[in-house]
């Protein structure tokens, strides 16, 4: 039987985001920068980790208090070994009607047969520039985007529904808004472009540096016709488009410009247990240490009851510089986007 839960702000929870690793393989400018992510960083210990049991045992809890969708993040969750064997834990929870995974794309053509027999349903794949100099430089790695392209391919051919994600970062790929969305025109894929977000303290965050969604959608206009679309569902991160000349949509996540905090329904668990009720908000409450000292279900379904009603977070609808600086918070690679 579901317990539906609402927090302060009258928000229900139906979104569990689950970061399985705080590891990645790329460095990208906007979540891990290679000059705070280097090779002498200190990640977590294989120990440290929820183990697959408490990450199914946690998101059964969550399924009975409203959650109907799980996206599988990192850092790069395919780093994690054995991952498809997860998702097929998951896949068998009741309630749970959705299962997504956001990567980099790397080792998706290695992985995506797995994961789709496992009961995976989508992946958000990651990709700024088209321009093989450009995403090196953006990925810090100076990897070309053959294997991204690949895993592309790879997740086409297993049926998997598939969205494209570009963070825009302006002076820095705004030049690749066209051309990206002319190759997902052409590959009938769905293509989202992300404004450059202040989530950790690392990435060098700059309004400056925000290319918004009106300049975003003013660029794109001007060889595209658009029309936009009513929210699918309550609680839509993106806001939808579609090109007037196909059935193809186009969505623009707008955190920064154009907030979506009234609507959000996600809470987020790290890959070291802690949840978090907002991408900006770096308290978390450690359920790992509950797990680990023999709670009961009913139990930890009260202390997430209890965090989800006192949950007020309205981070991007209160922004300002002073709060950009001096509230806490907790670098994307650790509880994903």
């Amino acid at each position: 039987m579901k317990t539906i839960i609402t927090d302060k702000w009258n928000r229900p929870l139906h979104d569990l985001r689950i970061s399985v690793t705080d590891r990645c393989n790329f460095r990208c400018q906007y979540c891990m920068p290679a000059d705070q992510f280097g090779s002498n960083f200190i990640f977590l210990p294989n120990d440290s980790l929820l183990t697959f049991e408490e990450i199914e045992r946690l998101a059964t809890i969550f399924a009975r208090l409203g959650v109907k969708k799980l996206r599988l993040t990192g850092g790069e969750p395919l780093l994690r070994k054995d991952l498809p064997d997860l998702v097929e834990k998951l896949s068998r929870i009741k309630g749970i009607e959705d299962i997504g995974l956001t990567t980099n794309g790397f080792l998706l053509s290695k992985f995506a047969h797995d994961l789709k027999k496992a009961g995976l349903k989508r992946v958000n794949i990651s990709l700024d520039s088209l321009n093989d100099e450009l995403f090196g430089k953006i990925n810090g790695r100076m990897i070309n985007t053959k294997p991204v392209l690949d895993g592309i391919a790879a997740s086409k051919e297993e049926d998997l529904s598939i969205k494209i994600n570009m963070v825009v970062k302006k002076g820095l790929n705004d030049a690749e808004i066209i051309p990206m969305a002319e190759f997902c025109k052409k590959e009938d894929l769905q293509l989202r472009y992300i404004e450059f977000m202040d989530v950790g303290s690392t990435n060098e965050w700059k309004m400056d540096d925000v290319a918004t969604k009106k300049e975003i959608y003013e660029i794109l206009t001007k060889k595209y016709e658009l029309e936009i679309l009513e929210p699918a569902y309550f609680g839509e991160v993106a806001k939808q488009y579609r090109y007037k000349d196909s059935n193809l949509t186009v969505g623009f996540i707008n955190s920064v410009s154009e907030s979506f905090c009234g609507t959000c329904t996600r809470a987020r668990l790290s890959a070291s247990g802690q949840i978090y009720t907002c991408l900006f908000n770096g308290n978390g409450f450690d359920l790992r240490k509950l797990l680990r000292n023999g709670i009961k279900d009913e139990q930890l379904q009260e202390r997430i009851i209890d965090v989800w009603l006192g949950r007020m977070d309205r981070y991007s609808e209160e922004r300002t510089a002073v709060t950009n600086k001096s509230l806490p918070k907790i670098e994307m690679s650790f509880i994903g986007g």
